[in-house]
Parts: structure tokens; sequence; C-alpha cells
């Protein structure tokens, strides 16, 4: 049995933590906040909540096994829910499109009544990912990635000169249908310029599985993986800040707390690196991908505008409106989030696109890019993608350091439930059981 430090109390940290204790091993986990969840949480006032991250999840598999591999199945503890329409994408020139998910045959028939023809471009576009998803998959995703093992040909596509924005101009040449592709990096605080073309297999995940969600908010997660935390006796210090990983000869050996150092064969980074001393020297070629502006909502009132769990309103500023929060009876909780020129407030800009909501805003909590940042500790949105090279910069799941293993948005080529969750699958392959 190893004694394990994992630093953070987000989502990389609980699914670490769990998976670790499944094994055998003695977990602490070392949280500086007073709550578990970092980004997976809720935010409440005056009877309106809201998420304060994502909503919705691809790859349900990845939480699956998550529960399997720590203990009782998900099942037995809460429900993952199919979300029928992934997003909707409000356009500037007044035309719409509902992209529904688990299914090639509804998504060609959205785009079908946008433009004849539009339906075979974005299906042949989306078809042409399943050779980068099943070797990234298998080769990059689900298991440790050893450069000295791979083929040529494999580590040529992972490490691929190819840009998102280079294969979108090759492949789609309507406009709508760019944005379609490229919203979900967009909308992560990424140049498409900058992220490797195999990035886009995120549009083929989502037809070929769909997108789900958490009755109630997606905080039900890391409430159920704190059950879980607890049911295996993870020994969970809250309130204590982490100065930095103490190293010895070479190897970490202990974790250095406001509170003294707690003593570790192995730690477990599920924070950004670059806020540990120790880490830092090691991701200074990195930068964190900003979060959006933030605005949550709570609407009250008759006439409320409907709009699905996720509408997307391209242009300049680019707007997303989730509408899945709770209410008291009678209302309803939005969240917007805004990237680009956002020259005015956001509701205000969002009236600007055929929406306003202005007459019903009872609650309002606005939440900037540097508020987020010091509210989680870092950005939840992960590296920011730089190039190619960014693979080679970013640590996960291994460090230089011997001992030391880094999971979470910061360890991964993507933000999201599953990116992570895979981060954290990645790390308890490395340490291995008790």
């Amino acid at each position: 049995m190893a004694r394990i430090a994992v630093i953070g109390g987000g989502f990389g940290g609980l699914a670490s933590a769990a998976r670790l204790a499944k094994l055998g091993h003695d977990i602490t986990l070392l949280e500086r906040g007073k709550h578990l969840g970092g980004a997976v949480s809720t935010i409440e006032s005056e009877g309106f909540t809201w998420d304060a991250g994502p909503t919705s999840t691809l790859l349900p598999a990845v939480i699956r096994d998550l529960f399997r591999k720590s203990g009782r199945p998900l099942e037995k503890e809460l429900d993952l829910v199919p979300q029928d329409v992934v997003r909707e994408h409000w356009f500037e020139d007044g035309t719409t499109v509902a992209l529904r998910g688990g299914s090639r045959g509804v998504q060609y028939d959205a785009f079908e009544e946008l433009a004849p023809g539009l339906g075979d471009a974005w299906c042949e576009h989306v078809s042409s990912y399943a050779d980068d998803w099943e070797l990234l998959r298998r080769e990059y995703l689900e298991r440790p990635w050893r450069p000295e093992l791979a083929d040529k040909a494999t580590a040529a596509r992972i490490f691929t000169r190819e840009t998102l924005a280079r294969r979108l101009r090759r492949t789609l040449r309507e406009e709508r249908l760019r944005l379609v592709a490229a919203h979900p990096f967009v909308a992560d605080g990424h140049d498409i310029r900058n992220v490797p073309a195999w990035m886009g297999m995120q549009a083929y995940v989502e037809q070929n599985f769909g997108a789900w969600t958490v009755p109630g908010g997606m905080a039900g997660l890391s409430t159920a993986l704190a059950d879980r935390l607890e049911t295996r006796k993870v020994d969970v210090q809250l309130d204590t800040g982490v100065r930095d990983i103490v190293v010895r000869d070479g190897r970490a050996v202990a974790v250095a707390t406001d509170a003294g150092e707690v003593d570790a064969d192995f730690v477990v980074c599920a924070i950004d690196p670059r806020t540990l001393p120790v880490l830092k020297q090691h991701v200074m070629r990195t930068m964190p991908a900003m979060p959006p502006v933030v605005v949550h909502l709570g609407l009250t009132g008759d006439d409320i505008p409907e709009l699905g769990p996720e509408t997307v309103f391209h242009g300049d500023p680019t707007l997303v409106v989730r509408t899945g929060g709770t209410a008291p009876e009678g209302g309803q909780a939005w969240t917007i989030q805004g990237r680009g020129k956002l020259a005015e407030d956001v509701v205000l800009a969002l009236s600007r696109k055929g929406v306003n909501v202005r007459p019903h805003v009872e609650v309002r909590i606005d939440r900037s890019p540097l508020v987020q940042v010091e509210q989680n500790g870092s950005s939840p949105f992960g590296v920011l993608w730089q190039g190619r090279d960014t693979l080679r910069h970013r640590l996960g799941p291994t460090t230089p350091i011997p001992g030391v293993y880094a999971a979470g948005a910061h360890a991964t080529p993507g933000s999201g439930l599953p990116y992570v969750g895979l981060s954290a699958s990645l790390v308890a392959q490395e340490i291995g059981p008790a």
C-alpha cells in the first residue's frame, strides 16, 4: 500500500482519489477551498442555482467506467440522461440549426434543411475523423502514451502539422458548417489556427455518442464522488493551502501545506502545475486557456423567451446561453457566456441578437475571467493550444519528477469531463494497484 497525496478537489482530483483508493492505496486529498467539486459545482442565489462549469458531457462511458472502477456502478448513484439537442446554432444571417447527437441521419436532415447539399458535406466531414478517433482513443486517450514504443505513423498522426483551421477550409466550403465545427474550441478560448486537426473529432463523438447531463446539475457528480471517497476512507483535508511538492534525492516525498508536510510515496497534481514552484519550471512554455465572461441570470415573469439547453449565437461577440439551472416556480435560470469583442453588456448584446430577457432579470451574478480563475485556483479550461508542441510541453499523466503525476484539465489535450476523467484513469494505470 502506497501513501498518495492528491492535490486538488476538483473533478480530476476526485476521480484520481477514487480510482487509487479502490486500488488499495492510502489516499489523502488536499483541497484549498471549503468545498469539493471545483468547476463541477453549483452557484446559488435567492432560490436560483446554476452550474459553475460544464452542463453536459460527451462519452458517458468515461463516467460509467470511473464509477465501476471505484466501487458501485453509476446507475446506483445518480442518473445520466441523454440530451436530445447537443446545441442549437443561430447564425448572423438569421438561419438556425439544431445539432442533435447520437445519429448521423438526424444531423444530415438538419443541415439539409439549412441548405441542400450541406447534409452530405457535414456528414462526410464528420466521417473523416473515424480513423483519428479509433487511433487516438486506443493509443493516446485510454492508455499512457509511450513515445519510445510508438510507431512513426502513430506519432505523426498525434503530432500532426495540420491545424483544425486548415482541415475545415479543406473539407467545409460553407461558412456556417465551419462555425459549427469550430465552436467547441472557440468557446474554450482557442484559436483554431493553433489546434491540431484531429481535435475536430469531437464532432464525430457527438454524432455517434450524443451528449448527456445530470438532472439537477452536474454538481451531482461531485457529490457522488465525495460520498465514494468517504466510503473508501480517503482522508479529505479541506481549507488546506498547498505550497509545494517536497523533493528529496530527486524524488517526491511529501507535500508542503500551510499546516505542515504530508508524507507521500506518490503525489498527484490535479491543479494547474504552474501554481506549484517545483512544477512551474516544466510548464513555462504553456499558457492557460482563459475562461469567457460569464453572467448567471435568474429570470421571472411571463413570456420568457424559449431556448434549448444550449444555444450558440454566432458573431462577434459570440454568445452561448445555457438554460439548465433550477429556479423557483415560474422562473428560469440562464447562464450566458461571451467571447470576442464584448464592447457592451452581454445581456444587451443578447437582445441585439434577438433574445431580450432584460425585463425578466430578477437575479444577476457576473463572473469575469479573473473571478473564475480566482475561484477555481486556475483556469478550468486547461492549457491553451499553441500549436502541436503544446502536447510536448504540458504535463500528464507523468511528469519529469519521479513520483509526481498530473491529472485534471491541465493534463489533458482538451477540457471537459471526459478528458479529465480519462486523465485520472491514466494516472491510476501508471501507479497501479497496491
